[in-house]
């Protein structure tokens, strides 16, 4: 298990690497576009590709969120709770949210196949296709399920944890 926890890190940091660079990628393109405007002329594709990016970059990033612990959460109850009922409020919470990403996951993935074999393009002038877009989610979705078993490992095995270099 030591060595899935290690890999789903890796991962995890890799995908938020990439989840960086689109929203690199996003920025540049909108300073492409408002410096493109300023010049007088029209822009078609600029600020669709920056929102695809962006949209891209979330899902991507969820992993690396959730192993970070960065994702909003509300302590109140965990907090007013003893440690041993804590401790039980989070493992019924990594329960659901493995749950509920596998779901999500499994709409997204019927939601990007369809998109797929429709062959469904954005209404636009520039118009993409849409499964692209639509794929990152259940690739963002299971890869934050994957690091929920994870988080539930280190959770059922503290000294998994990962020690701040």
């Amino acid at each position: 298990m030591k060595q899935y926890v290690e890999w789903m890190s890796r991962v995890c940091d890799l995908m938020a690497v990439v989840a960086a660079v689109l929203l690199i990628g996003a920025t540049v393109v909108i300073c492409w576009m408002v410096f493109y405007r300023t010049l007088g002329y029209s822009t078609s594709w600029e600020l669709e590709l920056a929102v695809f990016l962006m949209v891209c970059s979330l899902f991507l990033a969820s992993p690396y969120t959730l192993k970070t612990k960065g994702h909003v959460g509300v302590d109140l109850l965990s907090a007013l709770l003893p440690a041993s009922q804590a401790r039980v409020l989070t493992g019924f919470t990594l329960v659901v949210g493995l749950l509920a990403t596998l779901f999500l996951g499994a709409l997204g993935l019927e939601f990007a196949i369809d998109s797929f074999q429709k062959g469904d393009r954005t209404e636009s002038v520039w118009a993409p296709y849409k499964w692209p877009l639509y794929a990152t989610m259940p690739l963002g979705f299971f890869m934050t399920a994957a690091q929920y078993v994870a988080e539930m490992a280190k959770y059922l095995h503290p000294e998994l944890e990962e020690q701040p270099t």
